[in-house]
């Protein structure tokens, strides 16, 4: 293991100028040498990106609006950020905007998959273009750093898997020392098309750059203290949760934390490169350690909140029992609809799952379905889980809530609610 630190900057800690400074000092602050800087998109430019895509797919007259917005964003970071706007950095940002156009107007394929990854990743090339011409600007040296040139991937887009052996021959390529500038979320096939590690890959492009370089770190900073017990925005009188195991927060992802990456971790833990999460608000502040360490104890409930799920109840149109020929075909069709899965129940007539429609073919994927057996299905429908939860804790949450289907194992309660 090397003294290369990696940090991870999302879109909430590049949302404005303000914040891009900020990077900037915490950098000061933190040291730069030898540091991988991993950055986002800024602030909601990925939706803005999606709305755009959307548009373009489906025709719709607010496409020219929906470009607009994005070249208005940019263009007005750059007017407030630098007092003379470098030549450089105008051409650089002229030139994806003209890229952006060409691909408008001149692709011919209509796989929505490959089309949103061929234009989502201009906000992170955007974003990471001008924050290191800013970075300059402060006095930090750094070497921009196209990351498609270095992840190397399957053709699956918006999902695509990472060649290791490629990525770490074409990484290790990379001379370091000065700070590098780099786009999270993205990749390119062997072919060069602009592939993507999923939505909120960033994290997992910090994991793949630190398991390749061996590195010492890697920081993730975001607007909170750390990782807390649960999201301040939907729960009161949060705990910050100072050390956790790499098995606990691979754990919590899957049952749907939002602040590490499902694919982060474990590149990590093959190395036993120790995770951090701060806060880029108070970044003296020490916040999370996720590390090689199983004897550390929560002592805490520690609650997820999933909304916009789906209750799925199937049985068979003969009255016939659910049995393992079933629930294998039910997955199948959710497997090639790309649906995910949170939780599932059966009984000996029917098979309930709770469900997350992540690429919108919820109604095609149903509509298959039902060609085999009966269907019960309520939408808008909230999931609750809480890992190392007390009979009190359980209690409170079921407070006021109607319970459609309820979970219990050693260590993990869930709930689906409405």
């Amino acid at each position: 293991m090397n003294n290369i630190r990696v940090f991870k900057f999302g879109g909430a800690s590049v949302k404005d100028c303000m914040s891009i400074r900020n990077c900037g000092r915490i950098l000061n602050q933190q040291g730069h040498k030898n540091v991988v800087l991993v950055v986002s998109a800024m602030g909601k430019m990925t939706n803005a990106f999606e709305k755009l895509i959307n548009s373009y797919i489906n025709k719709k007259d607010y496409l020219q609006e929906s470009l607009q917005h994005i070249l208005d964003f940019h263009n007005n970071i750059i007017l407030n950020l630098f007092e003379d706007k470098p030549q450089g950095l105008i051409t650089e940002v002229e030139s994806y905007y003209s890229e952006i156009k060409i691909f408008i107007s001149s692709n011919t394929s209509e796989d929505y998959s490959f089309v949103y990854d061929q234009l989502i990743g201009y906000g992170e090339l955007l974003s990471t273009t001008i924050i290191s011409y800013h970075l300059k600007e402060v006095g930090i040296e750094n070497e921009f750093i196209d990351i498609r040139k270095y992840i190397v991937t399957d053709s699956n887009y918006r999902d695509a898997k990472v060649d290791w052996q490629q990525t770490n021959e074409r990484l290790n390529t990379i001379s370091k020392g000065k700070l590098m500038v780099t786009q999270g979320f993205l990749a390119a096939d062997i072919t060069g098309n602009t592939t993507s590690l999923g939505r909120e890959g960033s994290d997992y492009t910090a994991a793949i750059i630190a398991h390749s370089f061996s590195a010492e770190s890697v920081t993730i900073w975001k607007d909170v203290d750390g990782v807390l017990n649960a999201d301040p925005r939907y729960f009161e009188n949060t705990s910050l949760l100072k050390n956790i195991s790499y098995r606990e927060a691979i754990e919590m992802s899957f049952y749907g934390a939002s602040v590490i990456h499902p694919k982060t971790l474990k590149p990590l833990e093959n190395k036993n490169i120790p995770l951090y999460v701060r806060s880029f608000i108070s970044c003296k502040k020490e916040g999370t350690k996720v590390g090689n360490s199983e004897n550390t104890k929560i002592n805490v409930p520690v609650y997820i909140l999933k909304k916009g799920q789906t209750l799925l109840s199937v049985c068979a149109k003969d009255f016939s029992f659910i049995i393992e020929k079933h629930i294998s075909h039910i997955y199948s069709v959710l497997g090639n609809y790309k649906i995910k899965v949170n939780l599932t129940q059966n009984s000996a007539l029917s098979f309930s799952l709770c469900i997350e429609d992540i690429y919108c073919n919820m109604d095609k994927c149903l509509e298959e379905l039902e060609k085999d057996y009966k269907l019960r299905i309520n939408k808008k429908v909230s999931l609750y889980t809480v890992r190392h939860f007390t009979d009190e804790s359980v209690s409170e949450l079921e407070k006021d809530k109607n319970i459609l289907l309820k979970q219990q194992s050693i260590d993990t309660v869930q709930l689906v609610v409405v």
